[in-house]
């Protein structure tokens, strides 16, 4: 479909839905260009907004408000901090008390991916759900894409398709949108996959990190690479996006490749910029990275991803814990936008590995091993003690040794230390997660 038409069709179904998508998006245009201290106003208002409706429809945050002697009205940023963090087991044990049933435009219950094992129900409103497409519209304009574009999209869909499915899948083709089934990652699929890709030509890619990389170590190998000569940006979201997944989809695809880093309860946080950053949406989240203790860490410093989501009336989020380290930036946008700038999602909890002797390490330390190891085609390694780590591998056919499970063991020995017990299993297919995402590193011991 021609892509005014698909952006017209976009429109109505908005429109339709009472989602202000557009009328965010046009004032995301001239946000973006505030200074710092006239975002912190905007977020100010916002919150204090968020707080009043919290305090008043929600019981369990108007139980929270009132005990730390808050009154949303006259909220200051110090009044702020006094909020003690929730957790995700705090949604779960009193989700019920937190919703606003009469919100505007009303709620819709969702569930998150559950790749930690543990998926949360929550529900949600048409503000953050305008809020979440909005500030990707926008970020997809930095690159020079524009709602109606063709995109396709590597990411989770049932594989038998009820009549609620049916009916989304005709309005992604009506809004110039293919979905390719991130959970039907077979190497035949995935042939079908890059053929699709050429007939479609789309201005963006969008998936899974881990899906997307797939994709691009499956086309190298077989020695294809898709011509897309339409494509601008390839943008990966769900997870980290790792140095080296990074280079092959860039390689393979022929495009820059972005980060997006959200989540399904907390919303959408950053995008990447043309400029490599990865820049806040400070508009419609408020990000605080906080120590063990619960206190703020310096800029430059690894802390947990604490998040407010301005536009959430309808569960409020407020003070979120979400489980994911990064580092904050002290330099400006360099693209002149008054949007804070996060130097590294460094990932969650369960993506860092504990040593036997307690020493803690990001998961890259391990994944390297086997990167660099001739023959393995995909791994997947799991911590399940202080010193067990499962390491299931998908051989090569042609390059596979056996001697490689030696040099792995030791590779993996030389992180860990001579302590650590690796039991490594050799497999024909390593399934995706529930979410549809394929995780490098777990530790099972998190959710213990």
């Amino acid at each position: 479909m021609h892509p005014s038409l698909a952006r017209t069709v976009f429109r109505f179904q908005e429109t339709l839905l009472r989602r202000p998508t557009f009328p965010y998006a046009e004032a995301l245009e001239r946000s973006q260009w505030l200074a710092r201290d006239a975002l912190r106003d905007l977020q100010l208002q916002r919150l204090r907004r968020l707080l009043e409706n919290a305090a008043r429809h929600c019981p369990w945050h108007a139980r929270r408000l009132r005990e730390a002697g808050i009154d949303p009205r006259r909220l200051t940023w110090d009044d702020f901090q006094r909020i003690p963090p929730m957790t995700r087991e705090d949604a779960r044990r009193h989700g019920e008390e937190m919703v606003w049933r009469k919100a505007p435009g009303g709620t819709f219950r969702y569930t998150t991916g559950g790749s930690s094992g543990e998926p949360l129900v929550f529900h949600f409103g048409r503000k953050r759900q305008a809020a979440d497409a909005a500030c990707r519209l926008r970020a997809r304009r930095w690159w020079g894409v524009e709602p109606g574009d063709p995109e396709v999209l590597l990411w989770g869909a049932p594989v038998e398709l009820n009549r609620t499915d049916r009916i989304k899948a005709l309005r992604d083709r009506l809004c110039n949108q293919l979905l390719l089934n991130a959970f039907e990652m077979s190497p035949a699929r995935m042939t079908a996959y890059l053929d699709v890709l050429e007939a479609f030509q789309p201005k963006i890619l969008y998936g899974y990190a881990s899906s997307l990389a797939l994709l691009a170590e499956h086309a190298e190998r077989r020695g294809k690479r898709p011509r897309l000569d339409r494509l601008k940006v390839v943008y990966a979201t769900g997870e980290p996006l790792y140095p080296h997944q990074r280079e092959i989809i860039h390689t393979v695809f022929g495009a820059p490749v972005a980060s997006e880093y959200g989540a399904r309860d907390a919303g959408l946080i950053a995008l990447e910029s043309p400029e490599g950053q990865l820049l806040i949406n400070s508009e419609w989240i408020v990000v605080e990275l906080l120590d063990d203790a619960g206190n703020p860490v310096a800029d430059g410093e690894l802390g947990e991803v604490v998040v407010t989501n301005l536009a959430s009336e309808a569960q409020p989020f407020i003070r979120y814990r979400t489980g994911d380290q990064a580092r904050r930036s002290d330099e400006p946008c360099r693209g002149g936008r008054g949007l804070e700038v996060l130097a590294e999602v460094a990932g969650r909890t369960t993506d860092f590995i504990v040593r036997p002797d307690g020493t803690v390490m990001h998961a890259l330390a391990l994944i390297y091993v086997l990167r660099e190891e001739p023959g393995v085609r995909q791994f997947k390694i799991v911590q399940k003690t202080p010193d067990l780590f499962q390491v299931k591998v998908v051989p090569e056919p042609g390059l596979w040794r056996p001697t490689r499970l030696d040099a792995i063991r030791r590779g993996l020995r030389q992180r860990l230390g001579a302590d650590a017990r690796i039991h490594i299993d050799l497999v024909e297919h390593i399934p995706a997660e529930r979410s549809g995402k394929y995780r490098y590193v777990v530790n099972e011991m998190e959710k213990r």
